[in-house]
This record gives C-alpha cells, sequence and structure tokens, in this order.
C-alpha cells in the first residue's frame, strides 16, 4: 500500500519579467517554501541605466547584461521560461504564453513599459527610444553611420543634416543621451576622419516643460544645463515637437534637418493593464490597491514601470529602478508571509535620491539633504551604477572600461553592426536602384 505524504502543497509564484522589480522578487523569495517561475521573453537581465551608453558606443552589451539562468542558478525553488506573455486568465489562475498556460496562486506582473509618442505613434519610424538592446545597437549603427556617410558626402546641407543629432525630451535619459553623443564627437572621434570635423557635430537636445530634469531642485537643473551647453549641446526648453519624419524635426514653424532622432520624452505601460481588465492610468499603469495587488485580485501583483502606485503626497512614484526594487522587495516579504499566515502593511517608498550625468566629470546628485554637480556627484554617479550592476564580472569590466574612456578619451564599441537600412526614398533611393541594377547586369 502506498503511503500517502503529509507535505503541505508549496505555493506557486509566476513572475513575469525579469527586470529590476522581477528579478528582486525572484531573489528575495531563494529560501521561502514557493515554487518559482519567472518568465521573460529575454534570456537575460539588462541593467537599463547604462543602456545608453551601450547606444553611444561606450560599452558593449554584454557588460551590461547577465543571464536569467545565471543569476539564479543557486536557487533551487526556481525555474526559468523564455516565452512572451500574450494574456492572463484570471479566472482559472494560468498565464498564458502562447499554446502554454501557467498556473499560478500568486502572479507577479514586473514587465516594464514602453515609448510613448503622445498620439503620434508614427514618430516611431524616425525616432526611436532606448529601452532594449536592440534600440541601443540599432542606434549606435545609426550615429556611427552618420560620421561615416558625412565623411564623403560632397553637398554641404546634406553634410550638416548628417552631422546633426535632435535627442526629444529633458530628462535623465535625453541628458544622458545627448550629452555622450557630445562627448562621442568632440573626443572619441575628434581624430578619426580627414575631410570633416566631428566636433562640428550639431547637438541640440528639445524639452517641452521649462526646465531640464524636473525631478531636481532648480539649481541641479540649471547646473545641467550649463554643463551640456559647455560639451556644445543646444539647449531648448519650453519647445514642443510638432512634427517628425525621416529628414527632420518641426518645432512649431521651425524646421531642424537631422539624420538622427532620439527619443526620450514619455514611456507607455506594457500590456498588463489590458491582460488583467484592470482600471489604468492615461499611461496604462494599472492602479493597485496600498500592497500593490490588483483591486479584486489580492493575488495578483504590479510594480515597476506597470504599476501606478502614489507617494506620501499623493504623487505617482516614477519609473526608476529603485523603485522596482523596492516594490519587489516588498512584494517578495508579503508573500513569504501570506504562505505562513500572517501580513504586512501597505507599501512605502523611501526615495534613495536621484542622479544624473551629463558627461565626463559632470554629474547631478540629489540625496536626502545632500546636493551636489560637477566632479564629485560624477564620482558618486559612477561608483552607483557599478554598485548596482548584477555580477562581479559586469561591474569589473564597466570599471575598467570606464577608467580606460577617462585616460584615453577613446571608445571601444564603435562597431557598426546589424543589417542595411533601407534605401532611402526620392532622388537617393532611385540612385541606388540605379546603381544596383547596373550591377546586376
Amino acid at each position: 500500500m502506498t503511503e500517502l505524504s503529509n507535505a503541505p502543497k508549496r505555493a506557486r509564484v509566476v513572475i513575469v519579467g525579469a527586470g529590476f522589480g522581477g528579478l528582486t522578487v525572484a531573489k528575495d523569495l531563494a529560501q521561502a517554501p514557493v515554487d518559482l517561475t519567472i518568465i521573460d521573453q529575454h534570456n537575460y537581465h539588462l541593467f537599463q541605466p547604462l543602456l545608453y551608453q551601450v547606444a553611444t558606443a561606450a560599452l558593449s552589451p554584454a557588460d551590461i547584461a547577465s543571464p536569467i539562468r545565471t543569476i539564479l542558478n543557486g536557487q533551487r525553488n526556481s525555474s526559468v521560461m523564455l516565452a512572451k506573455v500574450t494574456g492572463i486568465d484570471t479566472m482559472s489562475g494560468e498565464v498564458m504564453a502562447g499554446d502554454r498556460r501557467i498556473p499560478f496562486d500568486y502572479l507577479v506582473l514586473a514587465t516594464g513599459a514602453r515609448h510613448a509618442y503622445f498620439g503620434h505613434d508614427e514618430w516611431e519610424a524616425f525616432a526611436k527610444g532606448v529601452k532594449t538592446i536592440d534600440d541601443a545597437t540599432g542606434l549606435r549603427r545609426k550615429i556611427l553611420l552618420a560620421f561615416e556617410k558625412a565623411e564623403f558626402e560632397p553637398d554641404p546641407e546634406e553634410r550638416s543634416r548628417l552631422l546633426t543629432f535632435v535627442v526629444i525630451g529633458g530628462g535623465a535619459t535625453g541628458v544622458e543621451v545627448a550629452g555622450a553623443i557630445a562627448e562621442l564627437a568632440r573626443k572619441a572621434l575628434a581624430a578619426d576622419f580627414r575631410s570633416i570635423d566631428p566636433a562640428h557635430a550639431r547637438i541640440i537636445l528639445i524639452e517641452a516643460g521649462p526646465r531640464l530634469l524636473p525631478v531636481f531642485e532648480e539649481h541641479l537643473s540649471e547646473a545641467a544645463r550649463r554643463s551640456l551647453e559647455d560639451l556644445g549641446v543646444e539647449v531648448r526648453v519650453s519647445t514642443m515637437v510638432t512634427g517628425c519624419d525621416e529628414t527632420g524635426v518641426m518645432l512649431g514653424d521651425t524646421r531642424i534637418e537631422a539624420s538622427t532622432i532620439v527619443w526620450a520624452a514619455g514611456v507607455q505601460a506594457s500590456q498588463a493593464g489590458q491582460w488583467l481588465k484592470a482600471e489604468a492610468d492615461r499611461a496604462g499603469r494599472v492602479k493597485v490597491a496600498p500592497d500593490l495587488s490588483v483591486p479584486g485580485h489580492p493575488n495578483i501583483f504590479v510594480i515597476g514601470d506597470t504599476a501606478h502606485v502614489l507617494d506620501m503626497d499623493g504623487k505617482p512614484l516614477p519609473g526608476v529602478a529603485p523603485v522596482a526594487k523596492q516594490e519587489g522587495k516588498y512584494v517578495a516579504n508579503l508573500i513569504r508571509t501570506r504562505v505562513s499566515g500572517s501580513d504586512l502593511p501597505p507599501f512605502r517608498y523611501r526615495d534613495p535620491g536621484s542622479l544624473a550625468t551629463i558627461g565626463r566629470k559632470k554629474a547631478v546628485v540629489q540625496f536626502r539633504r545632500l546636493r551636489l554637480s560637477g566632479y564629485l556627484a560624477w564620482w558618486l554617479w559612477s561608483l552607483a551604477h557599478i554598485y548596482f550592476l548584477i555580477g562581479f564580472r559586469n561591474r569589473l569590466v564597466v570599471a575598467m572600461n570606464w577608467a580606460w574612456t577617462y585616460v584615453s578619451f577613446q571608445r571601444g564599441a564603435r562597431l557598426i553592426t546589424g543589417p542595411d537600412p533601407k534605401p532611402e526614398s526620392g532622388a537617393q533611393g532611385a540612385e541606388v536602384t540605379r546603381e544596383c541594377l547596373k550591377g546586376a547586369a
């Protein structure tokens, strides 16, 4: 006769998304009596705050990404699934990923965000943002190709357009991208070309609001603006982009011809709200309860960029890594306590401060009562980002790359990779077609 086991059933926890929030939940539940399934459409965890450095040739993708399985290989209670989630069945308690259905007792949605174009989705084809490795390497290709094409471009107007770079959005990402492109042009590429002077490249940062870095105090925003202008960046605040196409942008009645347009102006949450049929804000973020659960579904949690969470002043928390990590830690503790039959008080965010770098030896830091700008702020920014990278190898490689760049002004990831772009429309496209036909004959 088979003896029946009296062991209690272990709770099944499914985590969708292995970003900062999802990975924090998984790691904090390592010793909990639960079975974890982590689902992500990529096999790696990406350190997004440094993604702009991949786009501007300062780092390689492998420097800021680590395989999820490697990060969690010591956790016996976890399994990793490479899949794209297509829906949630809240009635049966299952996650749908194509033909697969993954059952759960607790579900954590940490699916991040994508770019938002404020009702102008057609601009996405011309103004790419930097949210994924593919975004970053594609932008790197576009930036470096612009200089290569300008080197042998006989038309002065076209050469000027090729060497004009527009960054839309004056938050941390926009400021960091604009500063990095300026340093790439004026330092790393300065002596590499013969027909053009990369230092004459025009970098324009456009912000619709009255100042840059609105989450910082005004004097720090002004310090960031001065630092960008010292690098040669044209800063335009209180300026709305009204049009965008393959050859430039419109600012009201003013047109700027540009070959490269970078979008850093806004984000839209993932489809989690649609999967759950839950109430969401204008950016698609799910309005969660004080314990970060979905109203009506106490076993389903939404965290990170996908969640609409209010701070003590009634304002939505920003979509930054510290928010996602604190929410992830809270949800992990909450699941652990509920499995043991108890509960926790509502989530409360503790602001660790804000940092943004403008370029070499220039940054701004706002931490509690501490306000810094310049060289010391840059060191703090560097140390903080190295510390929060996943894995000793990545920390070491990034630190060594930054040290080499600091000493030599060179950037070692200046590789033009990826598929050739489609031929441009108009006369140039027709000329390419004629040359192809001539070669075929």
